[in-house]
């Protein structure tokens, strides 16, 4: 009786971990899309360069900031590993500071963030 006892138990402790397992239920919700790390850089660094060329349309103050906030909320997408993560959030900071320097008028500066940002952004696949 104590044998038996004792395989009753494992079996059930063994059912419920694989029956809980996070892993296992792990999906999206209904109506987001998910990116793999490389697409969602290269979505990020789209977004740089058209905020680029809205600098170069003459687009500046609030319209260019809310470009670089764009490509600020994409940025978030991108979802690799700790390494990705902490380069990542070294280059949001830089797009960060763009923004900011956008809302105060300083265009050439901000370009230059920009510009810095794209190369940080490319250089994240190299750590995937």
């Amino acid at each position: 009786m104590k044998i038996l006892k004792k395989i009753l138990l494992s079996l059930l402790i063994a059912a419920s971990m694989g029956a809980v397992s996070t892993s296992v239920l792990a999906e999206t919700d209904k109506g987001r899309i998910t990116y793999a790390p490389a697409d969602a850089i290269d979505l990020v660094t789209g977004k740089i360069k058209a905020a680029l060329d809205a600098i170069a349309n003459g687009t500046e103050g609030d319209a260019l900031a809310d470009l670089i906030k764009e490509a600020s909320d994409a940025s978030k997408e991108i979802n690799a590993n700790d390494k990705v993560d902490i380069a990542r959030s070294k280059a949001n900071n830089v797009l960060k500071s763009a923004r900011k320097l956008a809302q105060e008028a300083k265009v050439k500066e901000a370009e230059e963030a920009l510009k810095d940002a794209a190369k940080k952004f490319e250089a994240l696949k190299s750590l995937i």
